[in-house]
C-alpha cells in the first residue's frame, strides 16, 4: 500500500467522522436557542475543515485510481466488479460533493441569520443525504481494497 492509501484513510476518517459528529449534534441539539448559540460559531470552523477533508479525499482518490491502472477501465465496456463497484462508489462520491455544494452556499450565505423553510429543508435534507451516503461509499470503499 502506497502513501495515499493513508492519507486517503485519514481524510475519510475526518469527513465521515465530523459527519457523524454532525449528525448527533443535529439530532440531540433539539433547542432552537442552542442551535442559534452553537451553530454560528462551531458551522464556519466545521465546514472548511470538512471541504479540506473532501478536497484531500477527491485528490488522493483520482492518484489511486490513476495509480492503480482503473482510469481507462472506468470509461470501458469492462464488467470486471472491481470496476463495477468502483463506477457505483464514484457515482454516489459525485451525488455527495453535489449535496455538499448546495449545503455549503446555504449554510455560509445564511450563516448568523435567519433561514427561510425551504432554506432550511434544503440544508438539513443535504446534510442528511450527504451522512447516508457516506455509508455507502465507505462501504464500496472496503468492498473495493478487499478485492484489490
Amino acid at each position: 500500500m502506497g502513501l495515499f492509501i493513508h492519507i486517503h484513510l485519514i481524510a475519510a476518517i475526518a469527513w465521515i467522522g465530523g459527519s457523524i459528529f454532525m449528525f448527533v449534534l443535529g439530532v440531540t441539539l433539539l433547542d432552537k436557542e442552542k442551535q442559534k448559540q452553537v451553530y454560528p460559531h462551531i458551522g464556519p470552523i466545521f465546514g472548511y475543515f470538512e471541504l479540506v477533508a473532501l478536497l484531500i479525499l477527491l485528490i488522493s482518490g483520482t492518484v489511486m485510481v490513476v495509480n492503480d491502472g482503473l482510469l481507462q477501465a472506468l470509461f470501458s465496456d469492462s464488467d470486471n466488479i472491481i470496476v463495477q463497484t468502483l463506477r457505483k462508489k464514484l457515482f454516489i462520491v459525485a451525488i455527495i460533493v453535489v449535496a455538499t455544494i448546495i449545503h455549503f452556499y446555504i449554510a455560509f450565505r445564511t450563516n448568523g441569520k435567519e433561514r427561510t423553510k425551504m432554506q432550511n429543508i434544503i440544508s438539513r435534507g443535504s446534510s442528511l443525504l450527504i451522512f447516508f451516503l457516506n455509508l455507502f461509499v465507505l462501504h464500496y470503499a472496503i468492498v473495493i481494497r478487499s478485492m484489490l
